[in-house]
């Protein structure tokens, strides 16, 4: 069975590995990939968003299965586009996207359907949005409607700095296009949960829980990034929490598509904020979480191939969908200046005995040799019967990869760890 995965960073190199392990593959490719993931896929020079080349690659190839994984492609239609020229895949189509591409949409379908939420306004003219800030409560945040790479929501806690960011999103245009409409909504306290979950559609089967790290220093201080380390489980989200989730926040979404005529399958990604009045939806992403999938899928018994096509077809609810007990831990090994300028070309060494825990995200090959081109580079995830042990071993491997530039946070975990009681 030939499979190509879209995309080239760690979470992609994540799926990659966890598809791996399907005998029934025979040839795996990445578009584009990265030089990172050269031993465990065929990396085509096809970018994410180049979807006439990725038709085209498949149809040539006879790929007979496509896993579509970041956000550009499935908002664009990759999807759409593979599936008339008749290549089965895993993601949402392009009017079912629309949930993490257009904020906007994603706020309105909430309001309407009644699924918890922060209150929220939204704002096509800057000097009405600038007029609401006036009075409106603060802190506050502010979203860009589109995509903006992880990088379109900016809270804000004064009056001063909202405003300074309806200008920079309205004005300047920081986020092009996505900017042109935004949301001012209310600021929520709680702890985070990330939940990716399985649907086809019809039936949805979170995964393992998961807390991103998005500051880039120890302490939570510093810029926000793409996100510096992850822990699954996350121990705030307990079980009678998931069950209000699924009432509440899961099957309605799911409902409130289907009967938007915008069904969606594939992988439903849930931002929890776990406020004193019950769980509340910050954002839905349409696809797999960056860095979360790199702790989600080690901890996946289950077949994820059999998974990815049962949410195609249709038959989730008949197929087994187990992960492991035990947790587990990635730590971001970025370059020295992310999120904002860093340098790369360094040289990007990995021992041997833990390659298949690295994850990268931002590496090219050289003449044969692996430099660091990006700045978050890789992912060094472990598991262990809990999250101090798993802790642990994913530092001690952190000592196993060496670039010149490197840095990473220090303290991944630890709010885990105190929100046990450890």
């Amino acid at each position: 069975m030939k499979v190509m995965v879209v995309g080239g960073g760690g979470r992609e190199h994540a799926i990659i590995k966890k598809l791996k392990e399907n005998r029934e593959i025979s040839e795996l490719y990445a578009l584009p990939g990265n030089g990172g993931m050269a031993n465990d896929a065929t990396c085509i020079d096809i970018g994410a968003k180049e979807i006439k080349k990725q038709v085209e690659f498949a149809v040539n190839n006879k790929i007979d299965y496509a896993v579509v994984a970041p956000d550009d492609p499935l908002v664009l239609g990759a999807v759409d586009a593979l599936n008339e020229a008749g290549i089965p895949c895993f993601g949402p189509n392009k009017a079912a996207a629309i949930i993490e591409g257009s904020k906007v949409f994603s706020k309105n379908l909430m309001k309407k359907y009644g699924i918890p939420t922060a209150e929220y306004e939204v704002f096509d003219n800057k000097d009405e949005a600038l007029k609401y800030l006036e009075t409106a409560p603060i802190p506050t945040v502010i979203k860009a409607d589109g995509l903006a790479l992880g990088k379109g929501v900016i809270i804000a806690e004064t009056r001063e700095d909202a405003k300074a960011a309806v200008i920079s999103m309205m004005e300047d245009k920081v986020f092009g296009e996505s900017g042109s409409n935004i949301v001012i909504e209310e600021f929520l306290t709680g702890p985070e949960v990330s939940v990716l979950s399985f649907t086809d559609g019809k039936t949805v089967v979170p995964m393992v829980s998961s807390m991103d790290h998005k500051r880039a220093l120890d302490g939570d201080k510093g810029l926000n990034t793409g996100g510096m380390g992850t822990v699954a489980p996350n121990p705030y989200y307990t079980e009678d929490i998931a069950k209000i989730c699924m009432e509440t926040i899961f099957l309605p979404t799911i409902e409130a598509m289907n009967k938007e005529n915008r069904s969606f399958k594939g992988c439903l990604y849930f931002g929890l904020m776990l406020t004193e009045k019950g769980p509340k939806v910050i954002e839905y992403n349409c696809r797999f979480g960056d860095p979360e999938t790199q702790v989600v899928l080690p901890l996946l018994e289950s077949d994820l191939l059999t998974i990815m096509q049962a949410c195609t077809n249709g038959t989730l609810a008949d197929t087994e969908v187990k992960f492991k007990d035990g947790a587990a831990a990635c730590v971001v090994m970025a370059s020295n200046g992310y999120p904002q300028k860093y340098e790369s070309g360094f040289e990007l060494k990995i021992d041997d005995s833990i390659k298949d825990k690295v994850y990268v995200a931002g590496a090219k090959l050289d003449g044969g040799v692996l430099r660091t081109a990006g700045g978050r580079v890789l992912g060094v995830t472990d598991t262990g019967a809990d999250l101090r042990e798993a802790l642990a071993k994913a530092y001690e491997n952190v000592k196993m990869v060496s670039f010149s530039n490197a840095f990473y946070r220090n303290d991944i975990g630890a709010k885990a760890l105190k929100a046990k009681g450890e």
